[in-house]
């Protein structure tokens, strides 16, 4: 989601018409509507889930002439999720899914195993994938039109289309361009990588067509391999339509300096079943400078995650300090935030509890759920690697 545009609205105009009137639509409203979206109601809806998307004009396009549309998304079940994993991803998911679009997620199984999580151990990865898909369905992802998918058994029904289409990626693509990739595994160019991990970024960009995906809806992290699939579709014979990339923004973070989460790092993220108690303990300490809007992760998680969920930040202050006040966009709360109208002092309780009850059918879950609990519990035991 776009820094400058409201999480709840989205102002928009036909695409390749720039002297077409903008229309403002609110988010939340179209996700509420019952029967058909319009056209520009499902463009307004998808777009609003990305910070970028490549190309507006074929995303419009796609969405008024093809009637079986496939968005996809590739996740490593590499170690417990973290709140941009479980709960922005049910958003975009359920955005998505309200126009028609047929969500299929990657259980990427072997990629894990390729970039050593878990140690490599297929087993334990296979475990961390099913509780991943306990948290979407207990957070309040729309499960129509969604689609789980095993990597390693989907590619072992019909290997000779998906290993065809590594090859030809592979012969179509040189090593240098390909290396620029690795930074979707959390990795560097200039790491000791393995020959497997050389290869992760090929295999990724053969999933996309194995899995007949319209449109890649991945974070910006993913953006360079999502890149490299439409390269190829400028080289490849026959000539294959390329794919929509429609990249949502990363969430810092909770440390000062951290540009993204790490799984590794229990301190950088909320976890989605951590308690309420841990989950004030981290905003606690996490960095949020008063006055300072840029790289903090306190204001991105009520941008991103917080206002577009309720639709509203409420926060809880006595009469001396500005009295209770319910912000219901982001330049709203920026603007008093910068004034230094809102303290960390107010933001951070009312971030906390909000958090909170959005976390909690997803701890009820795994309390009450007997094949949950185990999951976790199993997932808690295992030693995450990078």
């Amino acid at each position: 989601m776009m820094a400058s545009e409201q999480p709840q609205s989205l102002a928009v105009a036909a695409a390749d018409s720039p002297e077409v009137e903008q229309i403002t639509y609110d988010m939340r409203e179209l996700l509420q509507k019952s029967g058909e979206l319009t056209l520009d109601e499902k463009f307004a809806l998808c777009r609003s889930v990305g910070e970028e998307c490549i190309q507006e004009a074929e995303l419009r396009r796609l969405l008024e002439k093809k009637p079986h549309i496939v968005a996809y998304d590739g996740f490593e079940p590499s170690g417990r999720m973290h709140i941009a994993q479980g709960v922005l991803k049910a958003l975009n998911v359920n955005k998505l899914t309200k126009c028609g679009i047929t969500f299929k997620f990657w259980v990427a199984d072997w990629f894990a195993q390729m970039n050593n999580k878990m140690g490599g151990d297929l087993a334990k990865i296979q475990v961390v994938g099913r509780y991943l898909v306990e948290i979407w369905k207990a957070v309040g992802m729309n499960m129509e039109g969604v689609e789980f998918l095993s990597c390693s058994e989907e590619i072992n029904k019909r290997p000779a289309e998906y290993w065809s289409l590594v090859m030809d990626i592979a012969r179509r693509s040189n090593l240098k361009r390909v290396m620029r990739c690795t930074q979707i595994m959390g990795r560097n160019e200039d790491d000791d990588l393995s020959a497997a991990q050389i290869f992760y970024p090929v295999m990724q960009a053969a999933d996309i067509f194995f899995l007949k995906a319209d449109i890649c809806q991945l974070g910006m992290d993913q953006r360079k391999v999502n890149m490299l699939a439409r390269e190829y579709c400028d080289d490849c014979r026959p000539k294959r339509l390329k794919p929509v990339i429609l990249s949502h923004a990363m969430l810092p973070g909770l440390l000062e300096g951290q540009e993204k989460m790490s799984k590794s790092d229990p301190n950088s993220a909320i976890f989605m079943e951590d308690s309420e108690a841990e989950v004030k303990t981290k905003i606690k300490k996490a960095y949020c400078p008063p006055l300072q809007i840029a790289s903090n992760p306190c204001v991105a998680y009520v941008q991103h995650i917080v206002l577009p969920w309720f639709n509203k930040f409420d926060v809880e202050r006595t009469e001396a300090n500005g009295g209770n006040k319910s912000y219901t966009s982001y330049e709203e709360l920026t603007a008093d935030y910068e004034s230094g109208a809102l303290h960390p002092s107010d933001l951070k309780p009312a971030l906390v509890k909000q958090l909170n009850a959005i976390l909690q059918p997803v701890r009820d879950h795994f309390e009450q759920n007997a094949e949950a609990k185990a999951l976790l519990k199993q997932v808690k035991s295992f030693k995450v690697t990078k």
